[in-house]
């Protein structure tokens, strides 16, 4: 099992390394991190399958590949590499399909594997962390920081979420600031309080200075 993980590590790190939309390794770390520190405190969930989706759960993702087959594709591919069992891979490729927001849109989290690696990603979406990614992706994206004159999206579909305009500031009230009600584990949601607050603390400091009252 060591073994696979240090290969799986290397994979990602060769795979995401670059990535500048706040997608990379050391993302990808602190969700392992946050998986694993859920688990032990949940005292839930098998850990090398929820190791395992929290290094992978980004390398089949849409807006990082070419297409949703193609991320899809890789990711089996690498699976198929490693040569393990079925079952582990498709609990693996389960769990994963269950992280993404996707406009609001995916299903529950059904196992404890999949709650505990959705809330360990979602925590990393929120925070002081979570606002510099914010604007990582947005700018990458090609979005404004704030425009006045784009309203927020109440509820979209997946593909309105991935594609419509919007801004930087705009995805808090369409995603960030929704993700503390949506945790699956009493821990992730006593470790999501600050994170939430600090959020809240920023805008309420951005529209000052926006609006020139600072």
């Amino acid at each position: 099992m060591e073994k696979i993980i240090h290969i799986t590590e290397k994979f990602v790190r060769d795979t995401l390394g670059e990535d500048t939309t706040g997608h990379d390794w050391h993302h990808i770390e602190r969700v392992r991190k946050n998986a694993l520190c859920i688990a032990k405190k949940e005292k839930a969930g098998d850990s090398f399958l929820i190791e395992m989706a929290a290094l992978l759960h980004d390398i089949p993702d849409a807006k990082l590949n070419t297409s949703k087959e193609a991320g899809e594709r890789k990711l089996s591919d690498f699976l198929q590499e490693i040569e393990i069992a079925k079952e582990v891979s498709s609990s693996i490729k389960t769990i994963i399909d269950s992280v993404s927001f996707k406009g609001g849109n995916n299903q529950k989290a059904l196992s404890m594997e999949a709650q505990i690696v959705q809330d360990a990603d979602r925590l990393d979406a929120i925070g002081a962390v979570g606002i510099a990614r914010a604007f990582a992706y947005g700018g990458k994206k090609g979005q404004p920081i704030y425009d006045p004159g784009l309203e927020i999206r109440g509820e979209m579909s997946e593909v309105e979420y991935r594609t419509g305009k919007s801004s930087s500031i705009n995805h808090f009230y369409e995603k960030l600031l929704k993700l503390r009600d949506l945790l699956n584990t009493d821990t992730a949601r006593e470790m999501a309080e600050e994170r939430h607050q600090m959020m809240e603390q920023y805008l309420h400091q951005f529209f000052k200075e926006w609006n020139g009252q600072a």
